[in-house]
């Protein structure tokens, strides 16, 4: 079994910096040069994280209407759609491993997470 050292709190602290991460980075790396969809996926994935991170029921959420159990759970579905973006898409390259590192990274996060926390209500 796997430890699981992520708790709610670290989980809230990377969520900003990575949707803002999810926006710039295909600016900066220039995805999308082959398939528009490269690009467009990351930045649409960033606004949409940072909106779920301002909704999400944890210490940084701002509106606090959503539970963070569906938080995870969405992190978890973007991570499978960005493992099989590749394939989808037909990317290779920089495109291809930007994709699989951070579907990767996001599975990793969400699979890390400490049970307890999950279940805490409010």
């Amino acid at each position: 079994m796997l430890p699981r050292f992520i708790t709610k709190t670290i989980h809230a602290y990377l969520d900003y910096p990575v949707a803002v991460s999810l926006v710039a980075m295909p600016f900066i790396l220039g995805l999308g040069s082959v398939n528009p969809l490269a690009f467009w996926l990351s930045v649409a994935t960033g606004i949409a994280a940072f909106v779920l991170t301002v909704l999400t029921d944890h210490h940084l959420g701002i509106i606090r209407v959503l539970p963070y159990k569906l938080h995870l759970t969405v992190d978890f579905l973007v991570g499978l759609v960005f493992v099989a973006a590749p394939f989808a898409l037909g990317l290779s390259g920089l495109e291809a491993a930007y994709y699989w590192v951070l579907g990767g990274t996001v599975l990793a996060v969400v699979s890390l997470h400490k049970q307890e926390d999950t279940l805490q209500t409010a």
